[in-house]
């Protein structure tokens, strides 16, 4: 029998015990507020318990795995184990427990243990790092946004931007798929470094060229849902964000297809007065990032729409 490991990782957090369990149950969330997290889908859902499959890098690689859930409201814990588990990973489970110290003050507690293939000492170094990494990054996350919830409906935001094709999705997601070709295709991409990690799974490193001719360097990881969807988190973000997450969508509308670029932002207040001038306000940011990240999509999704609409070959 494999030898099992175990972790604890914890946080003092200045926030209601209630609050917390509210960001460590909701999942969905965590792309925006945990760094380590790129994307999390639903399989299921049902009272109290969850089957979720997440993508996450770890130790500067990108992993997946699937996870089931149970959620306890009353005892503020949330328990998961993996039942699909990425290499050197054989098997991992642990609980998030929520431990009141007052009204407006918790302990959280986040509990690992785990297995490695072949109990190779290699592998659980490998984890025991990883652990240490992501625990301690989702950790602060949660103290973050549980410290500042009362701001976080300023700081966080999601907008859009929509055109509609004449022509077959698949050369929609053609265009947006093969990102590699982007500094052909895009004028306001001035380099680009792609790597597939693994089948949908896309790496990349980007500079992109503002209309005031400044240039702005992102790494992303994005991942392919068919060729109707692909999400991405931004992996290293602009002084003026602390999170930024997106999807592009290709839904079939009116002989053609309605193709949507969308992203959902947390802006950094303390950097606001640094990057935009003395006097800018949140707000201020906000419309600087909405407007900086619109104008680089409307320009993808023109070039798309000219892509597929025109001729083939």
């Amino acid at each position: 029998m494999s030898e099992r490991h175990a972790a604890l990782h914890t946080a003092e957090i200045d926030a209601p015990a209630e609050t917390v369990y509210e960001i460590v149950a909701d999942v969905t969330r965590w792309p925006q507020f945990f760094t380590p997290n790129v994307h999390v889908e639903h399989l299921a859902k049902g009272e109290g318990t969850e089957h979720i499959h997440i993508w996450a890098t770890a130790n500067g690689s990108v992993k997946n795995w699937t996870s089931r859930r149970e959620l306890d409201r009353e005892r503020l814990t949330v328990t998961f184990r993996q039942d699909i588990s990425a290499p050197p990973v054989a098997s991992m489970g642990g609980t998030w427990a929520v431990l009141p110290e007052g009204a407006a003050r918790c302990r959280l507690e986040l509990h690992h243990d785990f297995t490695v293939v072949d109990d190779d000492p290699d592998g659980v170094a490998w984890v025991d790092s990883a652990l240490d990494r992501n625990s301690a990054a989702e950790l602060a996350g949660v103290k973050r946004v549980a410290e500042g919830a009362a701001g976080l409906g300023e700081v966080l935001f999601a907008f859009e931007d929509t055109v509609h094709v004449a022509a077959d999705g698949d050369r929609v997601f053609d265009f947006l798929n093969r990102a590699d070709l982007w500094p052909e295709r895009l004028p306001h991409v001035a380099r680009l470094d792609f790597t597939e990690v693994a089948p949908g799974v896309q790496v990349m490193a980007m500079d992109t060229k503002a209309a005031d001719g400044s240039v702005h360097t992102t790494e992303s990881v994005r991942v392919v849902f068919g060729t109707d969807r692909i999400v991405y988190k931004q992996t290293t973000v602009p002084a003026l964000m602390t999170a930024h997450t997106g999807r592009w969508t290709i839904v079939p509308k009116d002989g053609g297809v309605d193709v949507t670029s969308q992203h959902t932002v947390i802006v950094r207040p303390e950097a606001v007065e640094k990057v935009l001038g003395a006097g800018r306000t949140v707000a201020d940011a906000r419309a600087y990032v909405r407007h900086a990240l619109s104008t680089n999509s409307r320009a993808t999704l023109g070039h798309a729409k000219e892509y597929a609409e025109g001729p083939r070959g």
